[in-house]
C-alpha cells in the first residue's frame, strides 16, 4: 500500500503538488443508495411531494456539489470540470433510489472526490426533502464505481446490488 499523500514527513497537512503531472482525460463514476418506505418512494415517483419534484432538486444539488467539492473537502484541488451528470433512478422493487454520478475533466488530478460528493449530496438532499414523511430512510453504499485516466489507470469496483 502506498503512503498517504496529504500528510508530509512532519505530519503536517499537505496539498499534493500536481504541477509536473501531465494533463490527461479523467472521469469517475460514483453511487449512493437511499432506502425508504414504499409509500415514500411512491410519493416521489408520482411527484406528489408538497416540496416539489424531489428527484429533479436532488439532481441539481448533486451537480452543484460536484462543482463545490474543494470548498467542502480540505486539500482537494479546485478542478475545471467539463461534465457532471447525476441520475436518480427509483427502484420500487428494492424500495430505494439509486443515485449515480459521472464527472469528467482534462486535468492533472483525479475527479473521484467530485463524483462521490455529487452522489452524496444528491442523497442527502433527497433525505432532507422526505424526512418529514419518512424518518427511517437510510443512505448507504456511497462508493466509487469506476475511475479512468491518470497514472493509476483504470479502477472498477466489484458489482453491488
Amino acid at each position: 500500500m502506498s503512503q498517504l499523500t496529504h500528510i508530509d514527513a512532519n505530519g503536517d497537512a499537505n496539498m499534493v503538488d500536481v504541477t509536473t503531472k501531465a494533463v490527461t482525460e479523467r472521469e469517475a463514476r460514483a453511487q449512493a443508495l437511499v432506502y425508504m418506505a414504499p409509500e415514500t418512494l411512491r410519493l416521489i415517483i408520482e411527484k406528489g411531494h408538497k416540496k416539489g419534484d424531489v428527484l429533479a432538486i436532488a439532481q441539481i444539488a448533486g451537480i452543484q456539489a460536484a462543482k463545490r467539492t474543494p470548498d467542502l473537502i480540505p486539500l482537494c484541488h479546485p478542478l475545471l470540470l467539463t461534465s457532471v451528470k447525476v441520475h436518480l433512478t427509483p427502484e420500487p422493487e428494492l424500495n430505494r433510489v439509486r443515485i449515480e454520478s459521472l464527472c469528467k475533466l482534462a486535468g492533472q488530478t483525479g475527479v473521484e472526490m467530485e463524483a462521490l460528493t455529487a452522489a452524496s449530496v444528491a442523497a442527502l438532499t433527497l433525505y432532507d426533502m422526505c424526512k418529514a414523511v419518512d424518518k427511517a430512510m437510510r443512505i448507504s453504499d456511497i462508493i466509487l464505481l469506476e475511475k479512468l485516466g491518470g497514472k493509476s489507470g483504470h479502477y472498477q469496483a466489484e458489482p453491488t446490488q
